[in-house]
């Protein structure tokens, strides 16, 4: 349905219209000229480049650590917040409230990670009459409390895994519960994420004590000591709907995103279309998720996420209120530019398409390119991109936030770039994804690419035939270590036999160089 722009000319002018016609009056609509984009690297980067193709002139914020940051050249404007740490920096909401303020600044975007999903800021910018570009607050507490979000959902009949949907209050009955839908369970925290106050209990013998271990760790972690119990998915996919509601009631999803491959409860690799959804699932799917909207009046981008059992059954797991990092796989198979409507929805526009507008082009694939050492259980690496060169070529996209000569810092997320490729279906997008990755040459610090190779060719991945436990079931250091090892002798005797060559004279044979199968391997640094 489409919405109409109304300029009224006197108190007693009116107009007849069709019943249930979508109105606003221009009244609402708010121009953005001046856009500060609360965030840093990658992200913030991305931003900006479709807010400048928008003739949006773009701020950008740094702390100390970040003062050769690519996103602070890239902004018309760059103001310093203060030293590295992020609380000290990236999460001084009122600072960065009166940079607008004092700046004629109209809008805020926050990105993805620090002030994003804060409901709190998000109120006092509201407040400021500074526009944000992104949920309302009261949206965000809704899906930020995994318990609310369960009430809220519920009453629009979407999928919940069995279990309990309110706070554990009495032991006793909540082991009564778990015993009625059967171990293993999951106690989760409330106002969890990350895997942090998350405990499976595989035995009713155990329940109380990993019970109060999941409270413990909720309280540390989120202030809020609330668990619940759910029944335990044992080999659940992860798949999420990408949705965009503009302030005129149109609510759409831009199809699924398949997120299984997981280290530390956190993705490493998407892809959208999943390689298993049919069709009339994933119409299903999305549907309930354009109900979870409706259950928050939400608006602007989110993600409703789901677990996916080997029946395909599905279920709601949370709703994260913002940008999603692996947004560009959705942006590649529909064509639509995210952030694009994010900002036009914050300005009042209806969007831009419906629902029957959209359709899947070809398969997407992402990875995380992290500062991370697989062979040391991805535990973050830092140092100085001595060599930094990105791959190219039709269907190849980079999201980073990094140049060459840079350090890495210790402060933030060790995500250095997203890379991104696009192709006719998924054996080609694979491919194509194996060939980018041998042309990303970083040289410095150890990264995730040769772990992400590796997933690019387990028959496993290829198959489509996976679950969150890929990196459990399939991966170990020895992997890794093996091809390294056996590229380094080759290099090695290489590099002997061009030596002893050399002394020999003129007349010595031509040497080739070994092209190992990922140039990552002899460029670690």
């Amino acid at each position: 349905m489409k919405a109409c722009v109304i300029r009224f000319f006197g108190k007693n002018s009116y107009i007849s219209l069709p019943r249930n016609t979508q109105i606003y009056t221009q009244s609402r609509m708010k121009e953005i000229k001046r856009l500060l984009v609360a965030n840093r690297g990658e992200i913030a980067l991305r931003i900006m480049r479709t807010a400048r193709e928008m003739g949006i002139e773009c701020i950008a914020i740094y702390s100390e650590a970040d003062v050769a940051s690519p996103h602070v050249k890239f902004a018309d404007e760059a103001f310093l917040l203060g030293p590295p740490p992020s609380n000290e920096s990236y999460l001084l909401g009122e600072k960065i409230i009166d940079i607008c303020l004092n700046n004629d600044i109209d809008a805020i975007h926050p990105g993805y990670g620090f002030l994003s999903e804060n409901a709190e800021f998000t109120r006092k910018v509201n407040k400021a009459g500074i526009t944000f570009i992104g949920p309302t607050p009261e949206a965000m507490e809704v899906m930020g409390s995994k318990l609310e979000a369960k009430q809220a959902v519920k009453q629009y009949n979407v999928p919940l895994v069995p279990g309990l949907d309110e706070a554990i209050k009495d032991i006793g009955d909540a082991k009564k519960v778990a015993e009625e839908i059967g171990f293993p369970v999951l106690v989760k925290a409330s106002a969890g994420g990350g895997g942090k106050g998350m405990r499976v209990v595989e035995r009713a013998e155990d329940f109380e004590e990993q019970m109060e271990r999941a409270v413990s760790e909720a309280e540390s972690y989120f202030g809020d000591g609330r668990v619940f119990i759910e029944k335990y998915v044992g080999s659940p996919r992860h798949i999420e709907i990408q949705v965009l509601a503009d302030q005129h009631g149109n609510v759409t999803y831009l199809f699924e995103r398949e997120c299984s491959v997981q280290r530390r409860h956190q993705k490493v690799i998407e892809e959208a279309p999943s390689a298993i959804l049919t069709p009339e699932i994933r119409k299903e799917m999305g549907e309930a998720a354009v109900n979870v909207c409706r259950a928050c009046n939400y608006v602007n981008a989110g993600t409703v996420e789901f677990l996916m059992d080997e029946n395909l059954n599905f279920y709601f797991l949370e709703m994260n209120t913002r940008l999603q990092v692996e947004h560009p796989v959705t942006e590649m198979i529909t064509g639509i530019d995210l952030v694009r409507e994010q900002i036009r929805v914050a300005e009042g526009h209806p969007l831009s398409f419906s629902q029957e507008d959209l359709t899947i082009n070809g398969h997407s694939l992402e990875v995380r390119v992290y500062a991370e050492d697989p062979t040391n259980n991805f535990l973050p690496d830092i140092g100085k991109l001595h060599v930094y060169s990105r791959p190219q070529g039709s269907g190849v996209r980079v999201d980073d936030g990094f140049e060459e000569g840079m350090d890495i810092p210790i402060y933030y997320d060790p995500m250095i770039a997203k890379l991104i490729v696009h192709a006719a279906d998924r054996p080609a997008a694979i491919r194509k994804m194996i060939r980018a990755i041998d042309e990303y040459k970083i040289v410095g610090i150890e990264t995730t690419l040769a772990f992400c190779r590796f997933v690019m060719e387990h028959e496993a991945f290829t198959s489509g035939n996976f679950d969150t436990h890929f990196v459990k079931k399939y991966f170990t250091p020895q992997v890794l270590k093996k091809d390294l090892t056996e590229d380094e002798a080759k290099i090695a005797s290489l590099i002997a036999d061009q030596l002893f060559h050399a002394k020999q004279g003129p007349a010595s044979k031509e040497i080739h160089p070994y092209k190992p199968k990922s140039a990552w391997r002899i460029n670690r640094g």
